[in-house]
């Protein structure tokens, strides 16, 4: 509803929605990149300390980058098919639902408005107005939080996952390739990546800056540093 309905009641937006779901695709896009700075560079400092060859440490973050985006794509594809298939079938079910008991629905739905604080009068009138304009939007809404015309795209969450892990397990890759300190240059190098996308996910979810931050370098440090010791462990061994 975009004008304002009844005194005390607030203005509401339909931007508002739009904007919370690019955020949402911004937030999962950080964490993606978070997932593939901190698993690639895990595997490139595990390779590194059992060998000092380039082209070791190259095509096995080159691997891991693959396997990883792969998997994160298939992983968002299944998930967001699963959600969008329930949702087209909720989205059948209320329609079946409107048609064969209409009066029923109206009901509910003015019930819906009344349980969140309209008066009984105004509830009816927000209720009749809704359905009057779009009454399946207007339950879909009100019940289920659901946008028929905006529906979550399987594909696009698959590329965008694929892109955002492939994004952040470049940077270990990258700085992998600087022969001389490779290790110490992959470490400040994922470091940076991780405050950088602890900084922008702090924000996004307005949380505290400091503490997010601290809280996926240090992540990434332990990570870094159990893989290093194992890669060691291995090289001396002479396993690897």
């Amino acid at each position: 509803m975009a004008e304002q309905i009844g005194e005390g009641t607030h203005e509401f937006e339909p931007h508002h929605a739009a904007i919370g779901d690019r955020l949402n695709w911004l937030r999962a896009g950080v964490l993606g990149a978070n997932d593939g700075l901190i698993s690639t560079a895990g595997i490139v400092i595990g390779v590194a300390a059992a060998t000092g060859e380039s082209s070791a440490i190259l095509t096995a973050g080159i691997a891991g980058l693959t396997a990883g985006a792969v998997s994160m794509a298939l992983g968002e594809y299944v998930s967001v098919s699963t959600q969008r298939d329930t949702e087209v079938a909720l989205i059948a079910k209320e329609k079946a639902e409107l048609k064969e008991m209409p009066d029923d629905e109206f009901a509910e739905l003015e019930q819906i408005y009344r349980q969140k604080g309209l008066s009984p009068t105004t509830a009816r009138l927000v209720a009749e107005e809704l359905t009057a304009k779009d009454p399946l939007q207007a339950h879909l809404d009100a019940e289920l939080g659901i946008d028929e015309e905006n529906l979550t795209s399987p594909v696009a969450a698959a590329l965008s996952s694929a892109v955002s892990f492939s994004v952040g397990a470049s940077i270990p890759i990258l700085a992998s390739l600087i022969e001389a300190q490779r290790i110490l240059a992959i470490v400040v190098a994922v470091l940076l990546g991780l405050a950088l996308t602890g900084y922008v996910s702090a924000r996004l979810g307005d949380a505290d800056v400091r503490r997010a931050t601290a809280r996926v370098v240090i992540g990434g440090l332990i990570a870094m540093a159990v893989t290093y010791a194992v890669g060691k462990l291995l090289g001396t061994t002479g396993i690897a």
